[in-house]
């Protein structure tokens, strides 16, 4: 084996380990938020199913291309260098701190153009302010009767918790299918765009195993966003986010094969909600709502300064 395919599975290695470590958490913590008394082997299975189905589809349906389109304008490097795995290798790092960051800008940030790059920037942040108001408004018309907690409110829960166990599942296996479709670009980046039968079933298999790890360890330090919500571990709360959020991440897979940040997407979901939240019901003063959102963007950013330092300290690399 050549060196450059070593360093091309140790960047697909860690980009892997690295999104689901920090972005799958975006993705299914209210999930698991409120699943959590049920066995973490069945909630994999439900993640792993999905996984499958939608990886299997992209590359049956794209002759094998499992992105679904977003490496398009990101074609494979001509020469590949030890740099590349920097970006994952730092996202590893800032994912044990906490830190909600992107992984599409920091890790595609080094293999695209400044004009993807750019491109990547607008949509981002353009998914962050229509999740942002799609969320605001949805909560405006249901807070009042799905974030109360009265006896009656209780009841009626309870009554019809299988409903709402169906929904759930339903609108987390919809959220799941649209973010695998955005950030399988981020992992599969480092592989060739065109994968073989092996390299697919490979890749899928420790994907597969990468996912139980953080199925078992019940999310780790990024699910505490999540929990840091009001009452996301509620059914129906659970249930809104992941519909609103997989929602979102559709409209942008359909308007545009250009890679976002489903990070950012993902904040303003909860930002949105929780201002709606606090605007009705008061639960918090509207400055510790403020300080929670504004903490939550300042995370986020951390995140795109960081990638960016590494792509221009990459691309001076590149040029001496």
């Amino acid at each position: 084996m050549q060196i450059e395919q070593v360093i091309m599975l140790i960047g697909f290695g860690l980009a892997s380990y690295s999104v689901i470590a920090n972005d799958v958490i975006q993705t299914l913590g209210t999930f698991l938020s409120s699943n959590a008394k049920k066995p973490w082997l069945l909630l994999w299975s439900f993640a792993g199913t999905v996984l499958i189905v939608v990886l299997l589809a992209g590359w049956l349906m794209n002759e094998g291309d499992v992105t679904y389109g977003r490496l398009a304008l990101i074609p494979y490097p001509d020469k590949i260098q030890w740099w590349l795995i920097l970006p994952p290798l730092a996202l590893l790092l800032i994912t044990q701190a906490g830190i909600p960051v992107s992984t599409t800008f920091m890790i595609l940030s080094i293999f695209s153009t400044q004009q993807v790059i750019e491109k990547m920037v607008i949509k981002s942040i353009t998914g962050y302010a229509v999740a942002f108001v799609t969320a605001l408004l949805i909560y405006l018309l249901i807070a009042r009767s799905f974030e109360e907690k009265s006896s009656a409110d209780k009841a009626e829960v309870k009554k019809n918790r299988q409903w709402w166990l169906v929904a759930q599942w339903f609108s987390t296996g919809f959220l799941w299918a649209q973010w695998l479709i955005q950030d399988f670009a981020n992992i599969y980046v480092y592989l060739p765009r065109k994968l073989s039968l092996t390299e697919l079933l490979v890749s899928l298999v420790f994907l597969l195993l990468l996912l139980a790890v953080v199925f078992r360890k019940k999310g780790g330090k990024i699910q505490n966003i999540v929990k840091r919500k009001t009452n996301s571990a509620n059914i129906r709360s659970a249930t809104l986010i992941d519909l609103s959020y997989g929602i979102v991440l559709y409209f942008f897979t359909v308007v545009s094969p250009i890679p976002m940040s489903t990070t950012w997407t993902f904040v303003g979901i909860l930002a949105g909600r929780e201002y709606a939240i606090t605007l009705l019901l008061k639960r918090h003063t509207i400055n510790d709502t403020y300080k929670d959102i504004f903490r939550d963007l300042f995370k986020v950013n951390i995140g795109l300064a960081i990638s960016i330092i590494i792509a221009m300290a990459i691309h001076y690399l590149r040029s001496v």
